[in-house]
Parts: C-alpha cells; structure tokens; sequence
C-alpha cells in the first residue's frame, strides 16, 4: 500500500473527519424530513386514526435514522482530534458502509484506504511524554 506523508494524513484524515460528520447530519435531515412529511400526511387526512398510526411510524424512523447516524458523528469528531477509538470507530463504519451502495461504498473504499495506511500507525500514535 502507498504511504502518505504526515502532512497528507492530515489532510486526508481531516476530510474523512468531515465527511463522516456531513453524512450523518444528512441521515438526521433524512429522518426529519421523513418524521415531518408522515405527520404531514396524517394531519392532511383528517383522520384520527391515520394521524396516529403516520406519527409513531414518522417519529421511530426518526429516531432510528438519528441512533444510526451518532457513530458517524463520533467518528468524525474522533477522526479529527486524532483519537486512536476514533479510527477504530471509523474502521468498522467503513467496512459496514461497503454495503450502503453507491455513497456508502465509496465512502467506506475512501476510509479504508486512508486509515490501513502504514503512515497512519504514526498518525494516530498517542503521544509519548518528553523523556527528562
């Protein structure tokens, strides 16, 4: 595998960082969007029924959509402060992205690629107190 240089893991880290953070702020949107435009339907019915039925259905595919994106979140925080738990957090995300076909696969390529860089071993290394 190539290796990057430092200043290229930074980069590239950074970018994997945020677009962790933007994919999960979409899946949020996503499941606001899906939450208000149920509800929406219900009301617009005037039935009820239907109201209630389209509001728990909205409000748990919310719920789900924003549970699901909280990994990403915590990758992408974990990726931009250089937090070794992040790039493990970041390394599962990728693999399980692999099957989110198109976006998802491509993210998942990109972090794989980045983070099983040698270089990224030294990236991510905790720092060693100064020796006295």
């Amino acid at each position: 595998m190539n290796q990057l240089t430092q200043r290229d893991m930074e980069l590239h880290v950074g970018i994997l960082g945020w677009l962790y953070i933007v994919s999960s702020v979409l899946m949020v949107g996503i499941g606001a969007m899906i939450f208000f435009l149920l509800t929406s339907i219900g009301a617009v019915t005037r039935d009820p029924e239907a109201l209630a039925i389209l509001s728990i259905v909205g409000t748990w595919i919310g719920v789900v959509l924003a549970v699901l994106a909280l990994p990403g979140f915590l990758a992408g925080y974990g990726l931009l402060k250089h937090a070794v738990w992040g790039r493990i957090l970041a390394l599962v995300l990728a693999l399980l992205n692999l099957l989110n076909f198109p976006i998802g696969t491509v993210l998942g390529i990109y972090a794989l690629w980045v983070l099983l860089q040698t270089s990224a071993n030294d990236f991510f290394a905790p720092a060693q107190p100064a020796a006295v």
